[in-house]
């Protein structure tokens, strides 16, 4: 079994190869958060992944792979799960002001307790459903890894975003043009591939703003 310092080597070379840049301590925080996930896994079944190598790459770089494309500095991620990519993005992106939306109880315990263990002052954990939060403002990102259907969340996230804002839908293969769904009116979507270290098949992002919002 891999050791710590391998899965830090491997995150620190992963994150290199995505252009992120993390220091000391938030590769610490990082790894800390993986430690934490695979003892609450056993209990709770948080994620089918129970290696901590192959974590690293299938949640920390995979999670890491949208940090370009976030922008502003409010983040809404829906059905954050075990927190990805919410959790992963507020350690990696200090001056973003993270909430983590999830329904489940179980989950959100979970994450309550990584926020605390890790002292992430910029997170809040929300246990709501999509269709029944209400955040204090719009926000400029708003993400998802794979935990509502893309047209659930077309039709979500108009009123939650902020002007310019955009929702940042991670995917496994791009879905054919003729399967995409519709896309509201004076908003328009680009779906661009994501290349993670050590991650084998496709995986992209839906990119999803208003038409006069700048690219």
């Amino acid at each position: 079994m891999a050791t710590a310092s391998a899965h830090g080597r491997a995150l620190e070379l992963g994150a290199a190869s995505l252009g992120v840049s993390l220091d000391a301590a938030q590769r610490d925080a990082l790894l800390a958060y993986l430690t934490l996930l695979e003892h609450w896994n056993r209990a709770y079944n948080l994620t089918a992944v129970r290696d901590p190598a192959q974590m690293v790459p299938r949640h920390l770089l995979d999670s890491l792979s949208i940090v370009p494309l976030v922008h502003g500095r409010t983040l809404l991620d829906v059905g954050s799960g075990a927190g990805l990519p919410g959790l992963v993005l507020a350690v990696a992106l200090p001056r973003a002001r993270v909430t983590l939306l999830d329904p489940s109880l179980k989950r959100t315990r979970f994450l309550d307790h990584v926020v605390q263990g890790l002292g992430l002052s910029n997170v809040v954990v929300a246990r709501a459903r999509l269709q029944d939060h209400v955040p204090a403002c719009p926000v400029d990102t708003m993400t998802s890894r794979a935990a509502l259907a893309l047209e659930r969340l077309l039709a979500a996230a108009p009123p939650l975003l902020a002007r310019g804002g955009r929702l940042v839908a991670m995917l496994g293969r791009a879905p054919p043009v003729s399967e995409l769904p519709r896309v509201p009116q004076g908003w328009r979507m680009e779906l661009i591939p994501l290349h993670v270290p050590g991650v084998d098949g496709a995986r992209h992002a839906a990119i999803v703003q208003r038409r006069d919002a700048p690219g």
